[in-house]
């Protein structure tokens, strides 16, 4: 029997802040990802995954969806030991491997070593999913200070770069790799200009690699989210943004990580064969052109 669907509306949202980086447990309301009313098809049977950022919000939801489709999963993160735990919980909950890696993806090393890793405790790699994000609201630009621009491009796209190459020995034809970029990257906002710049650049990224890996039949694609309800929210904008978050979109709430899931299972699996160098955006409404 399905469980009723836990989606509040942006007016739902209270204003509050959290210490970065936030735990998930922490948040009010707490994000969904249990992918409760989630129907699996065997999709992913036999493969194997790494999801950086997989602690928490769309990171934690894609690991659990992967899961319940039938791979293994390692998770790359950052700093949050108790969510990882969690989610390697659920993850194992559905009889599957979940391998946590904690480490930082703006360190070349520690993403080769990450890779190694994977391959060795999963028996391989088909599907790399980078997910780990760095953002900081500033209301004024000139309040961007290099550190900041630097550890947001280091994290948001350079972890892209050094994760997709640390890869690419172990990934076949048939593997995919999926980016995960954000609508500010094609509409911009004004209180996230490093991140906006950040994922602009994940998304030019994805079509050129794609373009490069076509002809070993590897598929990169990436996902555009629009506002998503996850712990980067109320650990990085300011209380007043984060009331009544989501509201500028046409269905009026913010998106729950478990309904970004399915589209990550899309990319991974046989069903996007002729699908590679696109920009899935899953907005809510909140559109890059028009």
């Amino acid at each position: 029997m399905e469980t009723e669907e836990f989606r509040p509306t942006a007016a739902e949202i209270p204003g509050q802040q959290l210490p970065y980086p936030a735990s998930q447990e922490d948040m009010t309301p707490a994000p969904d990802t249990d992918l409760a009313n989630y129907k699996p098809a065997g999709k992913l049977e036999g493969k194997a995954a790494l999801v950086t950022g997989g602690d928490s919000g769309i990171g934690r939801a894609v690991a659990l969806a992967f899961a319940m489709e039938g791979a293994h999963v390692a998770i790359f993160y950052n700093e949050n030991d108790d969510d990882a735990k969690l989610t390697a919980g659920l993850v194992e909950a559905q009889g599957r491997q979940c391998l946590l890696i904690k480490g930082d993806v703006r360190d070349p090393q520690q993403c080769r070593s990450a890779i190694e890793q994977t391959v060795v405790k999963l028996g391989g790699l088909n599907i790399l999913v980078n997910n780990a994000a760095y953002q900081k609201a500033q209301e004024n630009f000139e309040d961007i200070t290099e550190e900041q621009f630097r550890r947001t491009l280091e994290t948001n796209i350079f972890g892209y770069f050094h994760m997709a190459q640390a890869a690419l020995p172990y990934l076949n034809a048939e593997d995919a790799i999926i980016n995960t970029g954000s609508i500010v990257g094609l509409v911009g906002n004004e209180i996230l200009i490093d991140y906006c710049a950040s994922k602009g650049a994940i998304h030019a990224f994805t079509k050129a690699l794609a373009l490069n890996l076509a002809k070993r039949k590897i598929r990169v694609n990436a996902v555009a989210p629009g506002p998503v309800w996850t712990p980067n929210i109320p650990a990085t904008m300011p209380p007043e943004e984060v009331d009544n978050f989501g509201h500028e979109v046409a269905m009026e709430r913010p998106g729950q990580p478990e309904e970004l899931a399915p589209v990550y299972v899309f990319l991974a699996s046989k069903d996007a064969s002729f699908v590679t160098g696109s920009i899935f955006e899953v907005t809510g409404g909140k559109l890059s052109s028009g």
